[in-house]
């Protein structure tokens, strides 16, 4: 298949779960009504929970998480291919899995995908982020099967590792889905640059619904919902703060014609790398990276 309707939702997650999930289904359903095949949904789809203490204590293993079961019986229900951008599972050692899923048209979960890449800075407005206190890291990469070709899933921090979405590429991914709840000072200095550098480094598209808007807490994610072609230019976007659905028609024929034009995937060579001076590495803990 050449062609696909595809729809990314940006919403505004609250610190309750069921709201959230009643306002995810809604948008959802709102991109299958337009004509979507596939729809995805940003980071955090669930819950966006300030507190530290208390995202710990509203979390739920996934056999008891009631995002699981709405998502796969509305993916069936509509006939379509879903995309959770994410929800934080609890998992064995007591931390959370910042865990995305992917459901086929029959409500079945194809794969999972925990984030790698965890958010720990200090941010020049006073924002601070310590995603490694609660969040326990995902250990691999995932490309899924979907009618349409492969898909690489990833979610938010991950997009400043560009050698991730090489690795996604070089196994075949066309598709890169970059579900994010990226902040309002790097969304506005880095977001746009960043998604479309990693569709053109690749030759694929990327898929990046986002949350938008001020949540508890006081806490701004800059939106902008994302659908960008192999070549890099933006074929839909969200604005900064209004919650929706952004669709874009994708052909897959556009995927082979950036590989062909600048076939970089196949000319990586090794070398040595230089060494890693403590000093500098230090340096960029100290920034944040």
């Amino acid at each position: 298949m050449n062609g696909l309707k595809v729809a990314v939702v940006q919403m505004t997650a609250g610190p309750e779960i069921g709201p959230n999930l009643d306002a995810a289904a809604a948008l959802v359903r709102d991109g299958a009504a337009k004509g979507a095949k596939f729809v995805l949904t940003p980071e955090n789809t669930s819950i966006i929970e300030p507190k530290r203490e208390l995202a710990v204590a509203k979390a739920l293993p996934e056999e008891a998480h009631p995002g699981v079961p709405c998502f796969t019986a509305l993916a069936k229900e509509l006939g379509i291919w879903l995309l959770v951008g994410s929800m934080p599972i609890r998992v064995e050692d007591g931390r959370l899995a910042n865990r995305s899923f992917l459901i086929d048209e029959q409500g079945r979960i194809v794969a999972r995908y925990d984030k790698i890449h965890l958010f720990d800075v200090d941010l020049a407005n006073g924002e601070r982020y310590r995603e490694s206190a609660t969040i326990r890291p995902g250990g691999g990469a995932v490309v899924a099967p979907t009618p349409w070709g492969p898909l690489g899933m990833t979610v938010c921090y991950d997009l400043r590792f560009p050698h991730l979405y090489r690795d996604l590429a070089q196994a075949g991914a066309t598709m890169l889905s970059i579900p994010a709840a990226f902040t309002v000072p790097t969304g506005e200095a880095h977001w746009h640059v960043l998604l479309r550098a990693r569709a053109i480094e690749n030759g694929a598209f990327v898929l990046a619904p986002a949350q938008c808007g001020t949540h508890a807490g006081g806490r701004k994610t800059y939106g902008h919902s994302l659908i960008v072609a192999p070549w890099g230019e933006i074929l839909a976007e969200g604005d900064g703060g209004t919650p929706g659905t952004i669709l874009a028609e994708i052909d897959f024929a556009k995927v082979a014609a950036a590989r062909d034009a600048v076939p970089s995937l196949r000319h990586d060579r090794d070398y040595a790398k230089p060494a890693r001076e403590e000093s500098a590495t230090a340096g960029l803990r100290a920034a944040g990276g």
